[in-house]
């Protein structure tokens, strides 16, 4: 049964519902992650395959996310330094600081942004907007919507989510929208080498103004870069015990330490 369904009819089961989220939120199944199998998902499988999760590539990012931890444990150090006292020691909110670093590493690598701690290039109130934005994108992909089971009830809306889900899909358009501009002003500049290229640099040189599939190059990269925020909270929680357990019991670490941690994301 099992080959039966993943290796002779693999193609019947390699497609995905196309539900109420991933059309107001994924710009119409444009991101890859959720998009139905065909054309455009092949392309896409291949485009970050080979260009954006190789080896070579995840390794040219190396520094950026080992600058961003390296920065979060100095940060760490020094509150602790200027606030404990060798009795007390000193209070610290993990869950907050887990989540500040995991944002940092993610938006580095996609947009080449830094949005907490020291070094920011984001604004307070910014960086909140960001934070809430993807709490809601978060919230909206896991909630039930009838319409998605009872598909002919849809211009009912019976839960109520879909003018919340385009209020979401507007602002994350604006803000996506706004980092792609700016990168594409940075490489009319003759911004940063190949070797500081982040994923929407690496999508941007790819793609260039080709359309795959009817979708057109802005849109493809907007939802590549939504498909990695949408990830975001999956990430931290998976992470978090994993990377409590890498800190009490091995000395030192790099990222070879990592071949033994399911979930592991730094």
């Amino acid at each position: 049964m099992a080959e039966e369904c993943f290796a002779v009819h693999d193609t019947v089961f390699s497609t995905r519902p196309s539900i109420l989220a991933s059309r107001v939120l994924g710009y119409e199944n444009a991101m890859f992650g959720f998009a139905p199998y065909g054309p455009f998902w092949r392309e896409m499988r291949k485009i970050t395959t080979i260009e954006l999760l190789s080896s070579h590539r995840l390794d040219m990012l190396k520094q950026k996310r080992s600058s961003q931890v390296e920065a979060a444990i100095r940060e760490l150090f020094e509150l602790c330094v200027r606030k404990g006292c060798a009795e007390t020691g000193v209070l610290v909110e993990m869950k907050h600081w887990f989540g500040d670093l995991m944002l940092n590493v993610l938006l580095r690598m996609v947009a080449g942004k830094q949005c907490c701690g020291g070094g920011a290039d984001c604004e307070e109130g910014e960086v909140q907007c960001f934070e809430n934005l993807i709490g809601d994108v978060s919230f909206l992909f896991g909630v039930f919507v009838l319409s998605d089971t009872i598909p002919f009830l849809g211009w009912l809306d019976v839960n109520g989510y879909k003018k919340p889900m385009k209020r979401t899909a507007k602002k994350l358009d604006s803000m996506i929208g706004r980092l792609l501009e700016e990168h594409k002003q940075n490489r009319l500049s003759g911004g940063e080498g190949k070797e500081d290229q982040d994923f929407m640099d690496v999508m941007l040189t790819i793609l260039g103004d080709a359309e795959i599939s009817g979708f057109d190059a802005d849109t493809i990269n907007k939802a590549t870069c939504l498909v990695s925020i949408c990830l975001l909270n999956k990430s931290i929680k998976a992470s978090s015990f994993e990377t409590n357990y890498l800190y009490m019991h091995l000395p030192a670490f790099d990222e070879r330490s990592q071949q033994n941690f399911v979930y592991f994301v730094l």
